[in-house]
């Protein structure tokens, strides 16, 4: 008897070492997950603008900077840094001259946004995208995430940032 009650506290021992033991592998491995994010956020269209941005040069966009709730919250109450969950999307479009407005204003002065350019997120994260400041990036094309090698550049040129927590744009109430 005291044989099997032995077998069996070292059975619940065993099995309570691997129940413990997985999940910290598992956590790990998420630690060491890259900075980009590869999943569209749902429902990014619906969220508030933040504020609205001109990139001249070889850019020549119009973007519209949109946040969810826990972005817009942290924004009015200019709160640093964001708080995990905060999200920020830049939807970038072409900058084109509209031949139909000009002719209204009888002069060429007048752009419009083009077709889409990339939408570009970046979602707060402190301990998954620690290595990056607390921030995972992504850039989308058609719905589809660019491929890491093109998305290297973020985190250098955000990290330029510090002061406001790695964020470019300011809030546009």
């Amino acid at each position: 008897m005291k044989g099997i009650t032995l077998l069996l506290v070292a059975v619940v021992i065993l099995a309570g070492i691997i129940a413990f033991t997985a999940p910290a592998s598992l956590h790990a491995d998420d630690s060491t997950a890259p900075a980009f994010v590869t999943k569209l956020p749902p429902g990014y269209r619906d969220w508030k603008l933040i504020s609205v941005s001109h990139e001249a040069g070889t850019l020549n966009s119009l973007s519209a900077i949109l946040g969810n709730d826990v972005a817009i919250k942290a924004y009015r109450e200019g709160k640093l840094p964001y708080p995990d969950g905060t999200i920020i999307a830049a939807l970038h479009y072409g900058h084109d001259p509209s031949a139909e407005n000009n002719k209204v204003f009888g002069r060429a002065q007048s752009f419009v946004p083009g077709p889409t350019t990339g939408i570009q997120f970046m979602v707060k994260d402190s301990t998954k995208y620690a290595a990056t400041g607390g921030w995972g990036f992504a850039t989308f094309k058609d719905g589809k995430p660019a491929d890491a090698a093109s998305m290297k550049s973020c985190f250098p040129c955000h990290s330029k940032a510090p002061a406001s927590d790695l964020v470019f744009t300011h809030y546009a109430p």
